[in-house]
């Protein structure tokens, strides 16, 4: 696996900035602008560790774990009746977490690659 070429590492960090990002043209209430830009830069972070050191499956878990959190972000922050707001984590957090999905498979088997054919 090359760095800096899978596309779903791309496609988190555009969801984790659009997210961090929003709370400068949506509606804000709540916990919901500390939320967003939190988790947000979170997503970028994480994305970019993946796109710079892939095979990295623990790198993998805890992005989807942000995606899952973006997703309930709205009921944990008390932000889900502001419907630009909580649209933006819904439709981020789904977005992250389904292509964090496909891309843990490759990461995972990439590691063993690399991890176990190197045990003695």
């Amino acid at each position: 696996m090359k760095k800096w070429t899978r596309w779903q590492d791309y496609v988190v960090v555009a969801a984790g900035a659009y997210t961090a990002l929003s709370v400068l043209w949506t509606s804000q209430t709540g916990m919901s602008t500390a939320m967003m830009v939190t988790l947000g830069v979170l997503l970028v972070i994480s994305g970019a560790i993946n796109l710079a050191l892939p095979g990295m499956p623990v790198v993998e878990w805890a992005q989807a774990l942000v995606a899952v959190v973006l997703l309930l972000a709205p009921w944990l922050g008390n932000y889900a009746s502001a419907t630009g707001a909580a649209w933006t984590a819904w439709i981020a957090g789904a977005v992250a977490l389904v292509v964090t999905a496909f891309a843990i498979r490759p990461s995972t088997e990439e590691y063993r690659h690399h991890h176990v054919a190197a045990a003695p």
